[in-house]
């Protein structure tokens, strides 16, 4: 960890006013805002740990737990809504056996809810991998998940507790 720390922290010059960009590359580094990340950032922004603490839980970008491989958001705006998301999340805890917020044990998956993604005119719509899929219903939510599922049992394993994904 710490390397890839010393890595992020080459490319600034420890000032406050770069916390949230240095929390942005330690996250695309390690995948999430592990504990002892958070302290090397306070030291090398000279701020307390608390303030870091409180910049990483106030935005949603920000994760303190490793997360899976694969991402899966599903809007739960107003438009998606109307339109059925609430039975396509329930396809997606199903088909996952999670629930939002949360990753499966093998951290293959997880799972998001996400207030808008700005496609209305697209509802219901959810977001696999940064790919999004448009006027999405259960099924065809449940064959995405399922594809993507098969697939992931086809790539070499990786041990759950190796480094991020």
């Amino acid at each position: 960890m710490s390397e890839e720390l010393r890595q992020v922290f080459a490319g600034y010059k420890g000032r406050r006013e770069e916390l949230i960009r240095i929390l942005q590359d330690v996250q695309g580094k390690c995948g999430y805002l592990p504990q002892e990340a958070l302290t090397a950032i306070s030291e090398f922004v000279n701020v307390p740990e608390s303030i870091v603490f409180g910049v990483a839980t106030f935005y949603a970008q920000f994760y303190l737990t490793r997360q899976g491989k694969h991402r899966i958001k599903v809007c739960r705006g107003t438009a998606c809504h109307v339109r059925g998301s609430t039975r396509v999340m329930q396809t997606a805890k199903r088909v996952l056996g999670i629930k939002p917020g949360e990753t499966t044990p093998d951290y293959q998956f997880s799972l998001e809810r996400v207030a808008c993604f700005g496609s209305c005119a697209l509802a219901p719509v959810i977001v696999v991998d940064n790919k999004v899929y448009g006027r999405m219903t259960p099924q065809r939510a449940e064959q995405i998940l399922r594809e993507l599922v098969e697939d992931s049992r086809e790539e070499p394993s990786e041990e759950s507790d190796a480094g991020p994904n």
